[in-house]
């Protein structure tokens, strides 16, 4: 069973109907009782890093989060909630994460080396390039995917799976061991969006095999 977070900055609908897309048992919850029993959690997010933290500390499930990240079970984090894994974001003032994953979170500075302007966010469908295999990544070829976004993440080569260009090099899909970030919007993506939801669906299953 998938758990859903829900910590009132999340995209719960659009992400629980590609779930549903998927015949993929899920349920949203803010309970942590319910949460830790999850097979799988998802985190997703949209606003600012900064009130995200606030909000999953006052209600524990940052401490949840990262109890659950340590026992091994698969964890997603989805846009805002990708970021959410990493150790700091520079949004309004520099503000801890969940650090799961090493890595800074910064804003797009909006100029090219070269003094030319571009738009911040970034937002729209930008190609993936695959640089590291990941079960995620299982009978995918690297296409187009769906973005908004006015910040991205600085973080070591290896944890990178998939980057896309804009301006500089988005790490857009995310993870090491058990823990998992796409920056792009997967249940917005189309037909590869939802391939890579079901692959990380499929890893619990995976988990319990092994």
């Amino acid at each position: 069973m998938i758990g859903i977070i829900d910590y009132g900055m999340g995209n719960l609908f659009s992400v629980s109907k590609a779930l549903e897309r998927l015949d993929a048992p899920f349920f949203i919850s803010e309970n942590i009782g319910e949460l830790e029993a999850a097979d799988t959690l998802i985190l997703p997010g949209v606003g600012s890093f900064r009130d995200a933290m606030e909000r999953l500390k006052q209600t524990g499930l940052a401490e949840m989060i990262i109890r659950f990240a340590r026992t091994g079970k698969p964890l997603l984090g989805i846009c805002l909630g990708m970021q959410l894994l990493f150790e700091e974001s520079e949004e309004n003032g520099l503000t801890a994460g969940l650090s799961l994953l090493p890595g800074k979170v910064h804003r797009f500075p909006g100029i090219t080396a070269t003094g030319e302007l571009y738009k911040v966010p970034h937002m729209g469908w930008n190609r993936l390039r695959f640089l590291h295999d990941s079960p995620i990544l299982k009978n995918i070829d690297a296409d187009f995917v769906y973005f908004v976004h006015s910040y991205y993440v600085s973080t070591d080569q290896e944890v990178i799976i998939a980057e896309a260009d804009y301006d500089v090099e988005v790490p857009a899909v995310v993870g090491r061991a058990n823990i998992f970030g796409m920056q792009f919007h997967p249940e917005k993506s189309g037909a590869l969006g939802m391939e890579l939801l079901r692959n990380f669906t499929e890893l619990a299953g995976e988990r319990k095999k092994a």
